[in-house]
């Protein structure tokens, strides 16, 4: 049954629904249709009150068109998110697009000092840019503990790899966000670092205690609650020794004991999106909905589906099961969140001179490297795993990793998940060299931990297929792209003669810096930047 804009409960309910919408103007130019609703759905549900918008794709001049478009659409003030995480350009090209957070995590144990003021630059970044988007609310920071190097779904997106460090840089994230103007979300509460499953595509376990969970998962919520976080995320988990039956998101002792009565929490919360599969293979779109609201949640995140989400909602209160007070609660709370944003600013959504200068402040920090002579010139063979369909937004057809090694006379090969398989059966030599060509091989691993990939990316056998290299003396030089973890086993087998490097960014500005010094090329760092979590 469809959304009843005359119906003032519906109307009420679809204010704390948040849909999921393409950041092109264009229907035909939806990169998930199967997700993004179509201008006739999104223009029917905002007419009917639906309050907000999450938006993926798409350039961030279009994204500054395209979040007026929606706003013209609706005769309330609009929540306008995105997952820009890693900045604006992660998501929406041309705008900056910053390192991983756990690029800062890392070099806060080293130099705390400048970790939080960089990260704190970064929030302010993020936010400013956010703004001349049309956006005002960042799905950001995360504050999960990613103290599981084989978490996938969270890996590179944390602050940190233990609840001091992470707490830290994710209260002056939050800190950058508020001074720029933007609401921020503390996310996946009560803690999504310590998994091994990807939520997207499972029911994720944690089986801590509360005692653990206080110690480990919740300082860095605390510290970005105690910054001003203005809403906060909740994970699709089950902690079977807090509550056996239901997931974090749908769980009252999780969100109103402990996000509301334990750590104190006044703000906004938010589920993380309802069309994961840990939440739909096992509930209806209304189902989920009415669990998520009656367990705590102030707004409900891409549900299954809007009309069935609201309708289940409004039945709910109108028999009693759910307060109406708790309605007018959420609806209060999503008032004064609004209330504290800042007007888009005008002009392009384009980085400024000092937003480049952060980009590239923020590479050359964090990365790594390790070579006695630069990689000389020849024929040989760039080798590119990229962990995505390609092209994709790190390795498009001007990035600098296929051009610069191009230009030094290595043929580029790219190997991606709908392309043809470089590995053997045999252990020792998993790399079919006869499949790639003759030469030396520059290899370039773009991994990370991605969404949807669950274990594919760890089963694929680098550390064997770079000891076969180098037996075969075949291996002229490294480059992660990404994993830490990835980079830290492989560097382990490296004999010193080998030029390597690491930097937990994947954007081109990375690329420029690391092959410019690997390959003793001037470096060009390009000018322009060509999914839910």
């Amino acid at each position: 049954m469809s959304c009843r804009p005359s119906d003032p409960l519906q109307r009420q309910v679809a204010e704390l629904l948040v849909v999921r919408a393409s950041g092109h103007l264009d229907d035909q130019h939806r990169r998930y249709p199967q997700w993004e609703l179509s201008n006739d759905e999104l223009q029917r549900l905002l007419n009917a009150g639906v309050g907000g918008v999450i938006l993926l794709g798409g350039s961030a001049v279009e994204l500054q068109q395209r979040t007026r478009q929606l706003q013209s659409w609706s005769d309330q003030q609009l929540l306008l998110c995105a997952d820009v995480e890693e900045g604006v350009g992660q998501r929406f090209d041309g705008a900056s697009w910053l390192v991983p957070p756990l690029a800062l995590g890392r070099l806060h144990q080293i130099d705390p000092e400048q970790a939080i003021a960089l990260a704190e630059r970064y929030g302010h970044c993020t936010a400013d840019q956010a703004r001349r988007c049309g956006l005002n609310w960042v799905l950001g920071p995360v504050c999960d503990v990613n103290n599981n190097p084989a978490n996938p779904v969270i890996n590179v997106r944390a602050w940190g790899e233990e609840p001091t460090t992470a707490g830290a840089l994710a209260a002056a994230f939050q800190r950058g966000l508020a001074r720029g103007g933007v609401l921020g979300c503390a996310k996946h509460f009560p803690g999504h670092g310590d998994t091994a499953s990807d939520s997207h595509l499972d029911l994720p376990v944690l089986p801590h205690s509360r005692e653990r969970l206080e110690q480990v998962e919740f300082p860095p919520f605390s510290a970005a609650i105690a910054a001003g976080v203005d809403s906060v995320m909740t994970a699709h988990l089950l902690l079977p020794q807090l509550d056996p039956q239901q997931p974090a998101t749908l769980s009252s002792v999780v969100l109103s004991d402990l996000l509301r009565g334990a750590l104190g929490f006044n703000g906004l919360v938010v589920t993380d999106a309802l069309v994961m599969e840990a939440i739909t293979a096992r509930h209806g779109p209304a189902d989920a909905a009415v669990l998520a609201f009656e367990a705590g949640a102030d707004l409900i995140l891409m549900p299954a589906d809007a009309d069935a989400a609201i309708s289940g909602i409004s039945q709910a209160i109108a028999q009693g099961r759910i307060p109406i007070q708790r309605l007018h609660a959420a609806l209060r709370r999503r008032r004064e969140a609004l209330a504290r944003v800042q007007p888009s600013s005008p002009g392009l959504p384009l980085p400024t001179p000092a937003e480049r200068e952060l980009e590239q402040q923020l590479v050359t920090a964090s990365l790594e490297q390790s070579f006695t002579a630069p990689i000389p010139p020849g024929e040989g063979i760039n080798l590119i795993r990229v962990d995505a369909a390609w092209p994709c937004p790190a390795l498009n057809g001007a990035a600098p990793a296929l051009r610069l090694p191009q230009q030094h006379g290595f043929r580029s090969v790219v190997i991606h998940g709908q392309g043809v398989s470089p590995w053997q059966d045999d252990p020792e030599a998993p790399l079919a060299l006869e499949r790639l060509g003759d030469g030396p091989v520059l290899l370039q691993l773009f991994l990370r931990g991605n969404p949807f990939r669950g274990e594919r990316d760890r089963q694929e056998p680098w550390r064997a297929a770079v000891q076969q290299l180098q037996r075969l003396d075949l291996l002229a030089g490294l480059i992660v792209y990404g994993s830490p973890y990835l980079w830290e086993e492989l560097r382990s087998v490296l004999a010193p003669s080998i030029a390597a490097a690491f930097s937990p960014g994947q954007m081109p500005e990375a690329q420029c810096q690391l092959l410019s010094s690997l390959l003793q090329q001037p470096s060009d760092s390009p000018q322009s930047r060509d999914f839910t979590d």
